[in-house]
């Protein structure tokens, strides 16, 4: 009798919005991490896609501007070689960042300290060539020197080696 007293009681709301009502309650009490990594996944992936077309282009660049080697001097075409290269290495640490954040799902601060350390080479052999003033090879030395200490710290205390502890 319940059963059918529910069935023809009318109802304030009709059967479509109900229907929503209910779909929109399980979707704001739904847990939305697995919708959150989907989309992390596709981002990275993107990203993962544009830094090989970078690194790719990058290469190609690099092995196109091989002609500088007959029209103009061997120390100018070998330095820009060599600081093309540093970068396309700075891209490389990109890329394992990104790969273990994609695999792992965090970052690794030996990464992205490497990625810098690679950068910085870059800066100091560009200054080096450039004879800058001691000043600047004060500042390099010293962000060098902390970067270093960072990296050191990073592996000595890393989450990874704390696991393996235990």
């Amino acid at each position: 009798m319940k059963a059918m007293a529910s069935r023809i009681t009318p109802t304030l709301f009709p059967p479509s919005f109900r229907d929503s009502s209910s779909w929109l309650t399980q979707l704001l009490g739904a847990d939305l991490t697995h919708f959150w990594m989907k989309g992390i996944k596709v981002v990275l992936s993107l990203l993962i896609m544009t830094i090989l077309l970078g690194l790719a282009g990058g290469v190609f660049r690099i092995f196109l501007n091989l002609q500088t080697l007959f029209h103009h001097p061997i120390e100018q075409a070998l330095r820009h070689l060599i600081v093309d290269t540093l970068i396309i290495l700075a891209i490389v640490e990109v890329f394992k960042t990104t790969l273990t954040y994609f695999s792992e799902g965090r970052v690794k601060v030996t990464f992205i300290v490497d990625t810098i350390l690679v950068v910085m080479l870059t800066e100091i052999i560009s200054k080096w060539f450039s004879e800058a003033p001691l000043s600047q090879w004060f500042t390099l030395g010293g962000i060098l020197l902390v970067l270093g200490i960072i990296r050191i710290v990073a592996v000595q205390w890393s989450p990874t080696k704390t696991e393996a502890l235990r």
